[in-house]
């Protein structure tokens, strides 16, 4: 028998950045056992330039980086999604499109790292604190126990990995 293979949905406003990195991390540490996407409400229609970068650096592959609407993921013939993650503030308080298969979801508000000002480091080092805290929710939540955790209790697991600004140093 196979192991399940969870789709997961990361949700922005632009989706030129945090969930741009959300869906590179949730790809990579998931191993095979999550598919990650990422869309937005919003799309900018372009992925930061930094965000690239970023992921480039830390050796993410990024061909499957493009900036999308959310409406590609309420239409019949889309993937079935388990989770769906809003990662910024202003995605969290839309109303989302109804998501075929009735996914659990959490807000995993991250500061926008586009919207920093400064020079050129201290706007690069947002970027890097945005991979740094998104890593360590996707690493604490690819690491549940999903097959064996009843929906309630996995609920406020998620709502706690959103919440938790201590968890941002673990894993």
């Amino acid at each position: 028998m196979t192991e399940k293979v969870y789709n997961v949905l990361f949700l922005c406003t632009g989706n030129s950045a945090r969930s741009i990195i959300a869906e590179a991390v949730m790809n990579r540490v998931g191993q095979g056992r999550f598919k990650a996407f990422s869309a937005g409400s919003h799309p900018k229609g372009a992925v930061h330039p930094y965000t690239l970068e970023l992921l480039e650096n830390a050796n993410f592959k990024t061909d499957f980086a493009r900036s999308k609407s959310w409406d590609e993921f309420a239409v019949p013939d889309a993937p079935e999604l388990d989770f769906v993650f809003t990662v910024c503030d202003n995605a969290a308080g839309e109303a989302c499109p109804v998501w075929p298969g009735q996914p659990m979801t959490a807000h995993w508000g991250v500061p926008d790292p586009a919207a920093v000002e400064g020079n050129e480091a201290e706007r690069r080092l947002a970027f890097s604190e945005t991979l740094r805290m998104l890593n360590a929710r996707i690493s604490i939540f690819s690491s549940l126990p999903l097959e064996s955790i009843d929906k309630l209790s996995l609920q406020k697991r998620l709502d706690d990995i959103g919440k938790a600004d201590a968890m941002d140093g673990a894993a």
